[in-house]
């Protein structure tokens, strides 16, 4: 098992481009699934998630070339539409695979997808998705861990797709994707506006689909009979871009991030801006969702009141990364997390570094202090493991982080891209019982 060696007190300098989302990346994937001809992406981050879903989709009877010169374009194509079994062996691996539910029951009349895994952070069911594509004519059941969804073909309708934690992401992939081949005409109503739900709209629509309302809170989608084939750029990583800002920040750095997503942030970067990390673009003629930022930090930190919300507010997905930051902020800041209550399983690690944490429920009072110290950690999800690992450049002495596996489900070799700007961290395989 890898695991990372982190020499604490560098400060990061240099140059990076931020690689495409993975959010956005795994639904496109499934909406191929969709598609009578091939559907060509391009800007797709190199994840294990990523591999993952090729994986899964391979299973499901799609041929998938990954273009050689280009390890970023893959082009997904149907071959055997009779494949309608997501197994629980690759579907264990990440959250994500649920989205080919709704391309598989809309295209196939048929889909058995295992129950999903990923992040251990908290209860975070499907029955939004099941509820929707129930609400769509599909039939519903659970049999040995399996959903199994059937239809002879989806019905348009108004649906309702909120939750006590407000819309979901992929339950609004799934169920737009489904109904762009229902019969008749669909009405998402609390559907997610995040920039992944829009740019999966854009791929549909080239695909054929008629959907209207992308990225607010009501998505209409008139079904068509067939969908064809596409060209697609995915967008880049509005979370692998913030964790880098704040790295930067943190280390009170210098750092030009190219291809960054400014206007699909601007929750974060105003709260940022207010402790005292600085994002600035280099040119204000380019497109504010992919442009040239420079990255500055002051010396002396303020502290901040943060509660994650559904976008356009602070992500969930930056929770942990900012509260690294702020432990180190002059004062006391309040963090509190809205969207997955139970998402702090990063709060203990990053006390055994120094941190000053106290928490209360969905709340955790962070008091500043003026350094951290290294220690051994463990990773427990994807964006806690990013937490320890920025706490791990700015902490005297060493760090290790083991089970860095969770990592490279969302951050592409993230060792290298640190240590290209400076950072000294080894990847190195280490024996866990």
């Amino acid at each position: 098992m890898d695991a990372f060696r982190i020499k604490g007190g560098t400060r990061l300098t240099g140059r990076i481009r931020i690689d495409g989302s993975k959010n956005a990346a795994l639904p496109l994937m499934a909406a191929a699934l969709l598609a009578d001809g091939p559907i060509t992406l391009r800007n797709v981050p190199e994840l294990s998630d990523i591999k993952n879903m090729i994986r899964l989709l391979s299973e499901l009877g799609c041929n998938i070339h990954r273009d050689q010169d280009d390890p970023g374009t893959l082009t997904i194509e149907n071959a055997d539409v009779k494949q309608t079994h997501a197994r629980y062996d690759i579907v264990r691996t990440m959250r994500a695979s649920v989205c080919v539910l709704g391309p598989m029951v809309a295209r196939r009349q048929r889909a058995s997808v295992a129950m999903p895994g990923g992040c251990a952070f908290g209860h975070r069911p499907v029955d939004l998705h099941l509820r929707g594509l129930e609400a769509l004519a599909a039939r519903i059941q659970l049999r040995e861990g399996d959903i199994v969804a059937t239809a002879d073909r989806l019905q348009g309708r108004t649906i309702f797709l909120g939750g006590p934690f407000g819309s979901s992401v992929l339950g609004t992939a799934n169920v737009m994707s489904a109904a762009t081949l229902a019969q008749g005409k669909t009405v998402i109503e609390s559907a997610a506006c995040e920039p992944e739900v829009v740019d999966l709209a854009r791929l549909l629509n080239a695909m054929g689909a008629r959907i209207t309302g992308a990225g607010s809170p009501r998505i209409e989608i008139e079904g068509v009979d067939q969908l064809g084939p596409a060209e697609h750029t995915v967008l880049p990583d509005r979370i692998v871009a913030g964790t880098y800002a704040i790295a930067a920040g943190i280390t009170n750095g210098d750092v030009i991030l190219d291809e960054f997503p400014y206007d699909s942030l601007l929750a974060p970067l105003d709260l940022l801006d207010n402790i005292g990390v600085h994002v600035h673009k280099l040119d204000n003629q380019q497109d504010p969702f992919s442009c040239s930022v420079q990255v500055t930090s002051e010396r002396r930190l303020k502290p901040c009141v943060l509660s994650t919300q559904p976008y356009p507010g602070f992500p969930t997905d930056l929770q942990a990364q900012m509260m690294a930051l702020v432990s180190l902020a002059d004062g006391n800041s309040i963090i509190t997390e809205k969207i997955f209550p139970e998402r702090f399983m990063h709060v203990a690690e990053l006390s055994r570094m120094g941190a000053q944490l106290i928490r209360q429920g969905a709340t955790v009072m962070v008091q500043g202090t003026s350094s951290l110290i290294g220690a051994p950690v463990m990773a427990s999800d994807l964006r806690a493991s990013a937490c320890l690992v920025l706490a791990g450049m700015v902490a005297d002495g060493d760090t290790t982080i083991t089970r860095v596996y969770h990592l490279d489900r969302g951050y592409a070799s993230m060792e290298k891209v640190l240590n290209s700007m400076g950072a000294d961290i080894t990847r190195y395989q280490v024996d866990e019982p």
